[in-house]
């Protein structure tokens, strides 16, 4: 777009910051000792390198601090006039409420416990209380500063760039000037809009951990954008100097989460919601690892603002889940502790064995899933991962989208977040557990990693209306799987949700870090693949799959082998008396005769967590909260978009 010119002059002066820009650390940009001159910034090259370097030149910025803060913020991408869950906008994301106060969609319609029971319906005044207004704006703060038109520094990268790099000099300007590239540190605590010391440190941390590291990447839309690494440290000195809150010592003491994180205490509550000892709420009562296990942590987005989903968590007539992580910052909220079993995959035997994630932000806009949240989440999910024993795998680190439903009835119903725009790969090369070739023998048994920021070909609809194409420019975690060797045959159908190329529809898509068997490889630019019980087709073999090893399951001679979404004991024999056994109801898919499907593990554990009354109360002489096992032996296999668990008896293992 054309822009307009700034209709007044910048009102924070530049000439305090100049003095401490020239001494330490060479610093690559300096302001001139006149105010600075916002239309130079916004003249020339719309190239991305090239806008990031005049806005430092112009503002006095160090360019390598304003690449590493808009990497963080936005991974360099430009969202048009879209904003982040934060009200944020373009590749600094800069801040403005009248962006949050339109978002008023609540959380998705809750699944429940996930064991059959229902949960009422969110109230109107929960969803009008979902959204809170966030107390930074930078926006109308970079409007004031260069005069730039908040029209344009929403909607265009150049002046959003230029925006952005108005604040950060105002900030440290406020801060006492700088005179090493570690003082930046107080411009970038406070751009990140924490409001206590902790969160403005770890954010900052980030920052100059990216810039040290260094980091190049092909934007959204189209732009090389390279920052090149120089070794500095973040200032604890120079966050100091904020005077933002301290953080809560003793809630500190109470959070499961790694000390760099800076992690917030906001506890689920765990309360009587009527009159019997079956209301109750938001979650159970446990104690994993030591009775049950924790062998997942799932992977969910909040489809609301943060705000929104801590007010959500907080009510003991809603769902419960161990964590949310804000957008803007990576900022967590600890709500439930890991031996406690929450609410929030829709399948109760999943829930037993897991840890909740949400991670603001939605499934048909990926967009703003920042790099400073896939930062955190990798690390909490590291810490969680090693302190209960979970594989760093996609069989065992898995989205909302990959969860069965418990029963046939709840198959359609289950949710799809984090969607396909969630970087799968990108997020295990942060978990240091990189998708990668990893095959020592011959093998049918291919890993699917498409690269996300070129892969933009799949077609998809409604991501902001019903049966509009989604933008084209946006990078995508998954490969289709068709019907046919041909891009003109229909996508490969599920049993349950069939083929549609809506956004929401995981039904034809194998996602990155998958497992498939290949049983036909005759066509060089098409192989055959089975697929939730069915022959399907990939494009593109070789750019999108990665050689494997493996054991496959596959019926025994002769049979069909059913299909299941729960690992639960399946004789009658082992409940304890009084509790009535768990109907184990195969789901609508089989695999035929003859079909292979990768081995994901061999271990399930076979068991029914029993938790049906508040504060674990004994009822009529039956205990509660009690882990119920069997001897029944199950297997989990990758098997369509979803992990699905099949029964030893019905299957033979083989080398892949």
């Amino acid at each position: 777009m054309r822009l307009s010119p700034p209709h007044r002059p910048a009102l924070a002066a530049a000439g305090a910051l100049l003095g401490g820009l020239l001494v330490a650390v060479p610093i690559t940009a300096v302001a001139s000792a006149s105010e600075p001159d916002w239309n130079a910034c916004l003249k020339g090259t719309a190239d991305r390198q090239a806008v990031f370097d005049r806005a430092a030149e112009t503002s006095g910025v160090p360019a390598e601090v304003l690449l590493a803060v808009s990497y963080m913020e936005s991974r360099w991408d430009a969202h048009g006039e879209a904003p982040s869950t934060s009200g944020g906008y373009g590749p600094m994301h800069l801040t403005d409420l009248s962006a949050l106060a339109k978002d008023t969609e609540a959380h998705p319609d809750p699944l429940g416990k996930g064991d059959g029971s229902n949960l009422p319906a969110t109230t109107t005044r929960q969803r009008e209380e979902a959204v809170r207004l966030g107390e930074v704006e930078t926006l109308r703060a970079a409007n004031d500063i260069t005069g730039i038109p908040v029209a344009d520094l929403r909607e265009d990268a150049v002046a959003n760039i230029c925006g952005g790099a108005a604040v950060l000099a105002d900030y440290q300007e406020a801060a006492g000037g700088a005179e090493s590239l570690a003082d930046w540190s107080a411009a970038v605590g406070r751009y990140s809009g924490a409001a206590d010391e902790a969160t403005a440190l770890k954010f900052a941390r980030q920052v100059f951990a990216t810039l040290s590291a260094g980091e190049s990447r092909t934007t959204n839309d189209g732009h090389r954008v390279t920052l090149a690494g120089k070794p500095v440290t973040a200032s604890e000195e120079a966050i100091g100097r904020l005077d933002l809150a301290e953080a809560d010592a003793d809630a500190a003491e109470t959070v499961e989460c790694p000390a760099v994180l800076g992690c917030e205490s906001l506890p689920a509550p765990y309360e009587q919601t009527g009159d019997t000892v079956g209301d109750y709420g938001n979650h159970d009562l446990g104690s994993r690892p030591e009775e049950g296990s924790v062998d997942y942590i799932v992977i969910h987005d909040t489809e609301t603002s943060y705000d929104g989903t801590v007010r959500l968590v907080q009510d003991p007539t809603y769902l419960g889940w161990h964590y949310t992580l804000r957008s803007v910052d990576g900022h967590v909220a600890h709500h439930i502790p890991g031996k406690d079993v929450g609410w929030h995959a829709g399948n109760w035997y999943v829930n037993s064995h897991s840890i909740g994630l949400e991670h603001e932000g939605y499934a048909a806009n990926g967009a703003w899933y920042t790099e400073a949240m896939y930062q955190t989440s990798a690390t909490l999910v590291g810490y969680l991962a090693q302190s209960y024993g979970v594989p760093l795998d996609r069989a065992h680190i898995i989205g909302h989208d990959q969860v069965q439903g418990v029963a046939p009835a709840n198959v359609a119903g289950m949710h799809w977040d984090p969607g396909p725009y969630w970087d799968w790969s990108h997020y295990f090369d942060l978990l240091r557990s990189p998708i990668k070739p990893d095959r020592h023998s011959r093998s049918e048994i291919w890993t699917v990693n498409p690269d996300f920021d070129t892969n933009t070909g799949n077609v998809m609809t409604g991501c902001t209306q019903a049966g509009v194409p989604c933008p084209s420019d946006r990078g995508t975690n998954f490969v289709n799987v068709y019907a046919e060797p041909s891009t003109d045959a229909p996508l490969l159908p599920d049993t349950v949700v069939g083929g549609s190329a809506k956004v929401s529809n995981w039904g034809p898509r194998l996602a990155a870090g998958q497992k498939v068997v290949v049983n036909d490889r005759t066509r060089p630019t098409w192989w055959g693949v089975w697929f939730g019980g069915k022959q399907g087709w990939i494009q593109n073999p070789r750019d999108v799959l990665l050689p494997s090893d493996g054991k496959v399951v596959t019926p025994k001679a002769g049979t069909t082998a059913k299909i299941y979404g729960t690992a639960y004991p399946t004789q009658a024999s082992d409940y304890p008396a009084g509790v009535t056994p768990r109907t184990i109801a195969p789901l609508q898919y089989t695999i035929p005769a003859g079909q292979k499907y990768v081995l994901a593990d061999a271990r399930i554990p076979t068991d029914y967590y029993k938790a049906n009354n508040f504060n674990c109360a004994t009822v009529d002489g039956v205990p509660d909260c009690i882990v119920i096992s069997g001897d029944t032996t199950y297997y989990q296999i990758w098997f369509n978009h979803r992990i699905a668990y099949v029964m030893a008896d019905d299957v033979t293992v083989t080398n892949g």
